[in-house]
């Protein structure tokens, strides 16, 4: 399993590839990088607040109540409440929008499903990460891809 999300994470970008995700080199990761990842974060959390009101009525009707979607950040898995982007370079850092609701579920994930916003990971002295490439990708459309995917799997229930 890790190998598979391994693999999705860490590929690097290819033109002709649908990967939404770019590989950021320890030679890219500056203060600038910092403010990009609030900046990704931060439009994050305003597109959450908006699908979980746009979406919130049709999760019901399938009765998936109580939608949940957030920005979520951990190190090393770790969820702490205080965690912001200004720990964004520290080692195992990651930051996704998370999707949830109350009712059965298809998997058995933490949450119903996750769309990474930024992972920051090292070894060896050297860091390096995956940012979800804004100028090439639509993070909306990204988002509700998961959300249609939720809606339509748990119709086969």
């Amino acid at each position: 399993m890790f190998s598979k999300i391994k693999y999705v994470l860490f590929k690097k970008k290819d033109a002709k590839d649908n990967d939404p995700y770019i590989a950021v080199s320890q030679i890219d990761i500056n203060r600038n990088m910092k403010e990009k990842i609030r900046d990704l974060e931060e439009l994050a959390e305003e597109l959450c607040s908006a699908l979980t009101k746009k979406y919130e009525r049709e999760f019901e009707h399938h009765q998936m109540k109580n939608l949940m979607i957030w920005v979520v950040r951990d190190i090393d898995g770790d969820e702490f409440g205080e965690l912001t982007h200004e720990s964004c370079l520290e080692k195992e850092y990651r930051s996704q929008i998370a999707i949830d609701y109350d009712g059965e579920k298809f998997d058995d994930e933490f949450y119903a499903a996750t769309v990474n916003l930024w992972y920051y990971f090292s070894g060896s002295n050297k860091g390096t990460g995956t940012l979800f490439d804004l100028k090439n990708n639509d993070l909306k459309i990204e988002v509700e891809k998961e959300l249609r995917g939720l809606l339509t799997h748990h119709s086969t229930f």
